[in-house]
């Protein structure tokens, strides 16, 4: 078998680092039909209407927001879910992003006059408490320090730890054979239905058929009849949002990343969240 170099890869919205490997790579192969069916197709929307495991898809496309670069799916689909969790938490001060408004727009703008808003940004997410698990350059391929080599993207392990980082309760699922289909789907289904509590996925693409490589995005809903998630890509430019069976979906986070298998997370507010919001 072809041994694969170690490099660094722009796969599917996000930096996917290759350790040395042989091909083909452990894991599930993609199902016959994963059933994709994009968002705007007539199924879907049957489909939407028929669920009854679809609160989080109201919270969370309210707050949806493309990512802004290739590496950012993980702090995208974080801000998506923190904005989503807290835009009417007026108990827990939100952060400003003073880079969305130059130097020369405020000159402008009337005496004493505020123009940015308190939401949480692709920008601002890297606050000094996330910086502590792994901080902006590092996501682009900076070494953390001497002696170290390059970790570009977020694992899911590392997305679990910012996340935290900012205040929220986070489960880590880490997907092997331990953790049954049934056992996942009704976890997940169980949160679709629930107020106040997300999911974030991390998948490989390929499993499902789709052009890239690992990638993470939220989880907005669940169908019975048709037995597939709604998974909400945050990558709007060359994505759509898409129905997934979910056997296929199981299947494409039971696949290796750097240190181990990819999976989702459980997240809601922490029960001790500060408040850390720029005034």
């Amino acid at each position: 078998m072809k041994t694969l170099r170690t490099t660094l890869l722009v796969l599917g919205g996000g930096l996917a680092a290759l350790a040395p490997l042989t091909a083909p790579a452990r894991g599930p192969t993609a199902p016959a039909d994963p059933g994709l069916v994009t968002f705007s197709a007539p199924e879907s929307i049957k489909r939407l209407e028929r669920s009854r495991h679809k609160v989080d898809f109201f919270h969370l496309a309210n707050q949806f927001e493309s990512q802004g670069n290739k590496a950012f799916c993980g702090p995208t689909s974080s801000v998506i879910v923190l904005n989503a969790l807290r835009m009417g938490n007026d108990a827990v001060a939100k952060p400003q992003d003073p880079s969305l408004v130059t130097d020369e727009d405020r000159k402008l703008l009337p005496p004493g006059f505020d123009p940015l808003f308190h939401r949480y940004t692709q920008n601002n997410f890297f606050d000094d408490k996330v910086r502590e698990v792994k901080t902006r350059p590092e996501v682009f391929g900076q070494p953390r320090g001497e002696g170290s080599t390059s970790d570009a993207g977020i694992q899911l392990r590392q997305l679990a730890g910012m996340l935290a980082a900012q205040g929220l309760d986070v489960k880590l699922r880490v997907l092997d054979d331990s953790l049954k289909d049934a056992t996942l789907r009704e976890e997940l289904k169980q949160n679709l239905k629930t107020e106040g509590d997300y999911v974030i996925v991390n998948y490989f693409r390929p499993v499902l058929g789709q052009q890239g490589g690992g990638h993470i995005s939220p989880l907005a809903a669940y169908d019975a009849k048709s037995d597939s998630f709604l998974v909400m890509d945050v990558n709007a430019t060359e994505q759509r949002w898409v129905w997934v069976k979910a056997s296929a979906l199981f299947a494409s986070m039971r696949t290796p990343d750097v240190k181990e298998n990819r999976g989702y997370l459980l997240v809601k507010e922490g029960k001790t969240a500060q408040a850390r919001g720029t005034p």
